[in-house]
């Protein structure tokens, strides 16, 4: 039995990636611990990192003659996994062809639905499931017995029950990153005062106890976190130092500080051992204190992320349904200062209900922050399995017989050049009103360049519409630069 784990061409289609960076797939190298663990053949294939073409995919199935050909699927490059998945079908029909990743949270009977070439999709947390279908194939057995799967059976579509999630990570082997080319990934982070520095990525937790309408994540790993040992965190940390030169690791939790008792104890260890390592990671502000994040400082946190979302009161607590407080943002925003770590507040307009006069508030806090922080901001995306999702389709902006693997559905609206292949939602404010607000945003950023992005727009364009959204952006920008200019 031999199983092969792709990537496509284009990778997860990270922008911050596009300079020749990328980040590997731990949730591929996962599935291929497992599968090593128990003695089955693995061959991960990261076909960004080897700018193979789809010819060159399809001439590998043909020669390599892999059983299963495994291929990840993020939401925003679900329409590249599945122009793999045709390649190795075509290429390999003897082969199991099945899709996993986060996309896939009720989507398998979309997906299964119009992709005859898909045999299969595996929803949740994939390492026990990927392994047992393997056995099964190799057994010849009953599919039906793998949790997890969605699958073809006698021309019906069959549901296999959901898999329960893992319930200790420290049971997972380190991720397979041996099986890739990993000097080819060139992962480097800036950090300040030492420049681009190579850099690892690990997940030390899954799950958010957290009820942001917008996020897939406790859809996708729960809302019970699971964490790995301090212990263990360590020794992934120590690992990647020794084998892969890492002098930054990106903590690729959704809430690293989820449990500030573990935050403290894995800091503590990083002090002791003196690891001469600096770290990101996402957190919670209302779950920090200056103690915590004088701590966090001192064992190498140069950079943190979290959400404010948005500068309105109402919007954040009663539409995003966020805990933390703006007075609780700004408070870590000061402490982490203090230590010299960068403050990175990820901002997010179009929410549900929100008017002008809320936008323009939250437009007013990222003025205020602009100068102390390394702001984020993004237009509302719907994700399936998310709280938005389900309102999008109750409010009749995401179609009733909307299918995610359509490309090219116009009713709904989309920024694929910018924002992903991925519907965003818009609800009080007019297009004219969000592109002002981003326009802004990156006027305040300084960073933003049009002109690259031309390329792209013209190739995204496949409709009226999409030419008269695109036509508005660039009325948009140059009204704000004319207004600048007059200043």
């Amino acid at each position: 039995m031999k199983v092969m784990l792709c990537l496509p061409p284009g990778g997860y289609f990270a922008e911050r990636w596009s300079q020749g960076s990328f980040m590997p797939s731990l949730g591929v190298l996962y599935l291929a611990a497992v599968l090593e663990q128990q003695k089955i053949d693995v061959e991960v294939v990261p076909a960004d990192v080897l700018r193979m073409t789809w010819d060159e995919l399809g001439r590998k199935f043909e020669t390599d003659k892999p059983d299963i050909i495994g291929i990840t699927t993020t939401t925003e490059n679900r329409f590249q996994s599945f122009r793999l998945a045709q390649v190795a079908k075509r290429a390999r029909p003897q082969a199991f062809v099945v899709v996993g990743g986060p996309h896939f949270t009720g989507t398998a009977r979309d997906t299964l639905s119009h992709l005859p070439y898909i045999d299969g999709v595996v929803s949740g947390e994939g390492e026990v499931t990927i392994v047992e279908l393997a056995q099964a194939l190799q057994a010849r057995d009953s599919l039906r017995k793998v949790d997890g799967l969605s699958f073809y059976e006698d021309g019906q579509i069959i549901e296999n029950t959901p898999r329960q999630r893992i319930p200790d990570l420290n049971m997972l082997p380190l991720p397979a990153r041996h099986l890739i080319p990993y000097d080819k990934y060139n992962f480097k982070l800036d950090v300040p005062g030492k420049g681009l520095q190579p850099a690892a990525n690990i997940m030390t937790s899954r799950g958010c106890p957290f009820h942001c309408t917008f996020c897939a994540t406790p859809n996708n790993w729960g809302r019970r976190v699971r964490g790995l040992s301090p212990e263990n965190v360590l020794k992934e940390v120590e690992y990647v130092i020794e084998h892969y030169g890492a002098k930054v690791i990106w903590f690729y939790d959704d809430t690293f500080n989820y449990n500030p008792k573990r935050t403290t104890e894995i800091c503590d260890m990083i002090i002791e051992r003196k690891l001469d390592i600096k770290w990101y990671c996402e957190l919670r502000v209302d779950l920090m204190t200056k103690e915590l994040t004088e701590k966090m400082a001192q064992a190498g946190m140069f950079y943190a992320g979290f959400g404010i979302e948005s500068g309105n009161h109402r919007v954040a607590q009663e539409i995003v349904k966020k805990v933390a407080t703006l007075d609780q943002a700004r408070q870590f925003i000061n402490w982490a200062l203090e230590c010299g770590v960068t403050p990175n507040p990820f901002f997010m307009f179009s929410h549900p209900t929100e008017t002008w006069a809320e936008a323009q508030e939250t437009m007013a806090i990222i003025e205020e922050m602009k100068d102390r922080c390394d702001i984020s901001v993004a237009i509302a995306h719907v994700y399936p399995g998310t709280e938005l999702e389900r309102r999008a389709r109750e409010e009749g902006k995401i179609p009733a017989d909307f299918s995610w693997t359509n490309p090219n559905d116009h009713r709904v609206v989309l920024l694929p050049a910018a924002q992903g292949h991925v519907p965003l939602y818009m609800d009080k404010l007019t297009w004219w009103q969000i592109s002002e607000l981003m326009f802004h945003f990156a006027g305040a950023k300084k960073k933003f360049s049009l002109l690259r992005k031309i390329p792209t727009v013209i190739q995204n364009i496949k409709s009226f519409a999409d030419f008269q959204r695109y036509a508005i952006m660039f009325v948009a920008m140059l009204t704000f630069k004319l207004k600048k200019m007059l200043k």
